[in-house]
Order: C-alpha cells, then structure tokens, then sequence
C-alpha cells in the first residue's frame, strides 16, 4: 500500500492485488493526503470544497464515492429513479492522484480549461468548470461555489466510448463560455 503513496502523476495506482479493505485503505490514504487533509487545494487561488452532502452522508466521504466509484442508477420503492454509487471504478481509482496534480494545472500541454452550462436534472442550467487533459483523456470537473469564490470538486474520471467519452467534451469545449469561471 505505501508504495501508492509515491506514484505520480501519470502513473497509475498498484490496486489489482490488494483485497477490497487494502483498497479502500490505500485510496482513502490519497485521498486524504491530497484533498480532505489538504488545506492549500486551490484551483486559481479559489478554494476547492467538497460537493454538499447527499442523504445525510458526510461530504468527504461523498466526494471520495465520487471520485473512485462508478454511478448506476435504480429504482427506488415508489419508482423514482436515484443514482448510487458502490462498486469501485477502476478508472477512477487507477488515476486518483491525479485529481491534485490537474487543480493545480502542473500539466501545460495538452491541458484545456473551460467552463461551460451544463443542464442537471433537477437543477437545471448549471456553470461548470473543466480541466481536460486530452493526453490522457481524464476530466476533472469543479463548479463554482454559490456564497464565496471558492469551488466545489464535483467529480474526475477518465473518458470512456460508453459514457460519451472524447465526443461529448469536445462538444462542450465546442460551446465553452467566453471566459473560466
């Protein structure tokens, strides 16, 4: 699990041996050296935050559900469709730490950052804010926070064909806001 700890950016973490409760310690290692203990995270002098909580849960613990594991979506009792998050995303996982080395753009080429009106269900029009790294097709996505200048760490995945991947960025780079956020 240590060994995790001085992989860099874009290494890809050593998971595939370790059992399900070496796994959670070794990302929830990361995550709280990167993000949750990390108290200069900033993107452009702005504050990263994590997302509100959802249901009761702590933020923390939401955002890192964010970050490692994949969103699938069911039913609940009365038909409602919710999503939920429980079974690790090994492309999340895998580039964990990256997500620090993109907020603080260390990476010049290839790295595009733009914002854009993402239209959430429920929300509606939503400012968002992406940094793409097209070498490595990995997003991370931060909207702005409402009462300070400071953000919210939304999500970071890698793109994949089946959720939209490289064609449904570029048509958001397509129709980015004049201005980042």
């Amino acid at each position: 699990m240590p060994l995790n700890q001085i992989k860099v950016y874009n290494q890809f973490l050593e998971l595939p041996h370790l059992n399900e409760p070496q796994r959670a310690a070794s990302l929830r290692a990361i995550f709280n050296r990167d993000i949750e203990s990390n108290d200069t995270l900033a993107f452009r002098t702005k504050k990263i935050r994590p997302i509100k909580n959802a249901d009761g849960q702590p933020a923390l613990d939401v955002l890192f559900d964010h970050l490692t594991k994949a969103a699938i979506e069911i039913k609940d009792s009365d038909g409602k469709i919710i999503k939920k998050r429980s079974d690790w995303d090994d492309g999340r996982c895998l580039r964990l730490h990256w997500v620090k080395h993109h907020i603080e753009e260390r990476k010049a080429d290839g790295f595009v950052v733009f914002s854009y009106i993402d239209r959430i269900k429920g929300r509606g029009d939503v400012p968002r804010t992406y940094l793409y790294d097209q070498a490595e097709q990995y997003v991370v996505v931060l909207e702005p926070y409402t009462v300070t200048a400071d953000y919210y760490l939304i999500t970071a995945f890698h793109l994949t064909k089946d959720k939209g991947g490289t064609k449904q960025i570029a048509q958001k780079l397509a129709q980015k806001l004049d201005a980042v956020l």
